[in-house]
């Protein structure tokens, strides 16, 4: 499947250390404004999605829904993950170009 570019790009910016996950992390770096791009999960509750929809709006932050909450857990090497935030501009614009691109 072509779409593992997203997801393996984002097991690299893992690896160097610049993605939060989990609702609670992600939420913070959103606010703090070390988030350049949330990714929550086609799974999540709607109510998560909106929430953080709302937030990346306000926040300026781009915002996608993406993958299996198992996929993005697996890749970013944690269990099943809802949100994650990339916290590095230049790894979270190569990830949002290839989001845009699916």
């Amino acid at each position: 499947m072509h779409n593992d570019r997203v997801l393996s790009m984002l097991g690299i910016a893992a690896k160097s250390g610049h993605v939060v996950s989990g609702e609670f992390a992600t939420e913070k770096a959103v606010k703090s404004g070390h988030a350049y791009l949330v990714i929550v999960s086609d799974e999540a509750s709607e109510s998560t999605k909106k929430n953080f929809r709302n937030m990346t709006e306000f926040y300026h932050v781009p915002y996608y829904c993406y993958g299996s909450k198992e996929d993005l857990g697996r890749y970013i090497g944690k269990q099943f993950r809802a949100s994650i935030a990339v916290t590095d501009e230049n790894l979270a614009k190569a990830v949002e170009n290839k989001l845009k691109t699916e």
